[in-house]
């Protein structure tokens, strides 16, 4: 019987313990892209506007993006999200791309992102792992105040 990611448990490998997660803080998105489109990976231009219509389809705020494209061949972005942020690493030499799509809230929706990236970059094949982000027990509980800064 073949499993979903739905089968699964949220986080594989952890133990019930006293600090067993209990509120969903976000989810995180691992996404390996294999067989992209080699000009496309090595566009920085095409991969700002990818990470911007990604950000927009997971219904994140976009506050900045970086990106920086290497020599010979290669590019880096990463985009500060109010919710969390979208990364991406490009090998176009091996048509590979390693994205990593971390969002909090019940509003969003990483898969979107990584939907866009896969789909624009023309990945002939992903893996893609998703789990949930939680808050401890022993934080969840607790009233959280913000910080009192000196000066």
């Amino acid at each position: 019987m073949e499993q979903t990611l739905s089968d699964l448990h949220p986080n594989p490998g952890w133990e019930d313990t006293q600090l067993q997660a209990t509120d969903m803080v976000g989810k995180h998105c691992i996404l390996e892209l294999y067989d992209c489109d080699p000009a496309r990976l090595d566009d920085e231009a095409f991969l700002r506007t990818t990470i911007t219509t990604a950000a927009k389809r997971a219904g994140a705020t976009l506050l900045n993006l970086i990106t920086h494209s290497f020599e010979p061949q290669g590019v880096t972005g990463l985009a500060l999200l109010a919710e969390s942020h979208i990364s991406i690493h490009t090998w176009p030499e091996s048509g590979y791309a390693a994205v990593d799509v971390f969002t909090c809230g019940d509003h969003t929706m990483p898969e979107q992102a990584c939907a866009v990236l896969r789909d624009e970059l023309r990945a002939q094949r992903h893996a893609l792992r998703s789990f949930r982000r939680e808050t401890p027990a022993a934080v969840a509980d607790t009233v959280r105040e913000p910080i009192q800064l000196p000066g």
